[in-house]
């Protein structure tokens, strides 16, 4: 008993006196200032809500509006009174594409280019107002967006643009007289997924004339299929979503720019701004080209002929005419975002 006892000491023994050195040496050689608080993560919240309607990076579209009279001419230009207008058709086509895609700023760039023309069913070829009714409304510009989150919930929006608006024949002809620049900037808060909410002004051109307007950025959901997307006072749309193919929206959007062309050989700048109440739908053909049909009112704005540069008094307005106001059709194809 004794001889086992004495072996059962031993044992315990030399196990002790192998281990202790091997934890001591691994307790010593642990660096335990490795082990500091985290490092919180900033987080920054994104420039859309759940469900909003997709981005369009490429467009091109095609808008017809329906007859209607333009009364109200004045003698300055030797003309009938009243035109009547048989159509205004439109091409247009844009891009928007991102420059910087990242958490913490999303930078894009974009381009536009349209060209429009009044058809009219009279002949007026040998008034001087044929410079308006027998040539094209064409505008071209660049524009750039800066989203910028400052943190999970707040954000800035600033937004520039510049387009050079002419009536002529000709595409690539722009003088330096037919430039206009705009530009907005908006604070605002995203109080979830489903709601943003923002606050700016705006310098812009969308009534025809130049104009500095408060704006309100207002994008929610209130449910899985409804809500509603208003960049007041440019566009307000109602949503409903019944699908991941289908987008009805039921709104408005407000157009228009300052043109300018020549008659006896000075310039004249036509201000034109409408209106557009109107039903749209987006419909998914693809996973990134989705088709776009809207259907109408084209309610006149403003429609002016002044003989100066933002011109707003009525010293030089040549006239004012309230056009009638047809319906309109729009469709267009898009590349839009994921």
């Amino acid at each position: 008993m004794i001889k086992i006892y004495s072996a059962f000491i031993f044992t315990l023994s030399f196990i002790g006196s192998m281990a202790q050195p091997t934890d001591t040496a691994a307790v010593e050689s642990f660096d335990f200032s490795k082990f500091t608080d985290a490092v919180a993560v900033k987080r920054y919240c994104s420039p859309k809500i759940n469900n909003q309607t997709p981005q369009r990076f490429i467009s091109i579209g095609f808008e017809n509006q329906g007859g209607f009279s333009m009364p109200n001419v004045t003698n300055n230009f030797a003309a009938p009174s009243t035109y009547e207008i048989e159509r205004f058709t439109s091409f247009r086509a844009m891009a928007n594409i991102p420059v910087i895609s990242k958490d913490y700023l999303v930078w894009q760039m974009g381009a536009n280019f349209s060209v429009a023309k009044l058809q009219s069913t009279n002949a007026y070829s040998n008034t001087q107002f044929a410079s308006i009714l027998n040539n094209n409304f064409n505008s071209a510009g660049i524009n750039t967006t800066i989203f910028k989150p400052l943190s999970d919930k707040n954000f800035v929006i600033l937004q520039a643009s510049i387009d050079a608006n002419e009536i002529n024949n000709s595409i690539t002809n722009f003088s330096n007289k037919s430039f206009t620049w705009g530009a907005s900037a908006i604070y605002g808060t995203k109080k979830s997924d489903d709601e943003m909410l923002g606050f700016g002004i705006s310098r812009s051109y969308r009534a025809g004339q130049l104009m500095y307007l408060p704006v309100l950025l207002w994008n929610k959901n209130f449910n899985k299929k409804w809500g509603m997307e208003l960049l007041l006072p440019a566009r307000a749309h109602i949503r409903y979503q019944p699908n991941q193919s289908n987008i009805y929206q039921v709104g408005f959007e407000l157009e228009g720019n300052q043109y300018v062309t020549n008659i006896n050989n000075r310039n004249t700048y036509i201000q034109r701004g409408e209106l557009k109440p109107r039903l749209m739908l987006d419909k998914k053909l693809t996973n990134f080209f989705w088709l776009n049909v809207q259907a109408g009112l084209r309610y006149n704005w403003r429609f002016e002929a002044t003989n100066r540069y933002n011109g707003k008094e009525d010293a030089d307005r040549i006239f004012k005419s309230n056009l009638g106001n047809p319906f309109y059709f729009n469709i267009s194809l898009n590349f839009v975002s994921p």
